[in-house]
């Protein structure tokens, strides 16, 4: 696929039968877009459940992200090798970094450098960065060049909003893809949310998908139930009005779920 769908199903957390379940469902409901990593430990379940979907290869936006053990020259493309073998695809459509190297063990320009080798060696047609703050943002660009990176790929959701640092994604022409939009299933249970949903006869969740959409994020909502990734993909009906919009940007909290010791220091 040529482009990105801003709709996709997520895999995090999803092991074994779960993560095969999970993408053969989306797959039948709709979803074009599969989003998976090497330390999700799913890919040969993801690869295996879009083979055995109905839906040809070419109509599959299909990522992937290597793992920072991996960032060594030595074993960047051979992991990426390897990623493909378990996805039973020959390259993926986008390749990320899973995250930025804080321990300084492999510098930027190492892994970087290798991430656009893979591009250049067809195992990837894009490339992109995940958990990238500003600063290591305008660090890729130097090292790769404008118009390389297709997206940075961070935590976006109605209590950690990261404003800052999609506005400046967007003035170097990088897209943003926002995981945890549900918040772990906390917007579910969200007043305000609810309320919003019941004037447009959905759900709270459909609502946090719709504000990610309508910002014009991308966002990889995941679920083991049919009926919930059905209901995810039905987001993309939702119109909210520009009043429902400032009301959902009042939750912001700075409320960051994913926060590992490894992180880097984040802008908000």
């Amino acid at each position: 696929m040529n482009t990105i769908p801003s709709l996709g199903a997520g895999t995090f957390r999803l092991k074994g039968e779960d993560a095969y379940n999970s993408v053969k469902m989306a797959l039948e409901v709709g979803f074009r877009h599969i989003d998976t990593a090497q330390a999700y430990d799913n890919e040969a379940q993801v690869g295996q459940a879009i083979a055995d979907s109905h839906v040809d290869r070419d109509d599959i936006f299909l990522t992937t992200k290597v793992w920072m053990d991996h960032y060594p020259k030595e074993s960047f493309i051979p992991s990426v090798k390897e990623s493909l073998a378990k996805l039973q695809v020959s390259e993926v459509d986008l390749l990320l970094v899973h995250w930025p190297d804080e321990s300084g063990h492999v510098p930027m320009q190492e892994y970087l450098t290798e991430l656009s080798r893979a591009q250049e060696q067809g195992l990837t047609r894009t490339i992109g960065v995940s958990n990238f703050t500003m600063a290591q943002i305008d660090q890729a660009l130097s090292i790769l060049g404008a118009g390389k990176i297709l997206t940075n790929q961070i935590e976006v959701h109605p209590y950690l909003q990261n404003r800052k640092l999609i506005e400046h994604c967007r003035q170097h022409d990088i897209r943003i893809t926002g995981y945890m939009p549900l918040a772990v299933g906390k917007v579910n249970d969200d007043p305000l949310l609810q309320e919003i949903a019941r004037s447009h006869h959905t759900s709270a969740a459909s609502v946090a998908i719709a504000w990610q959409l309508q910002q014009g994020l991308i966002t990889i909502p995941s679920s083991t139930k049919p009926e919930h990734l059905a209901a995810n993909l039905e987001a993309r009906l939702v119109k909210l009005s520009g009043q429902e919009m400032k009301r959902i940007s009042t939750l912001e909290r700075a409320e960051r779920l994913a926060n590992p010791d490894f992180a880097p220091q984040w802008d908000e």
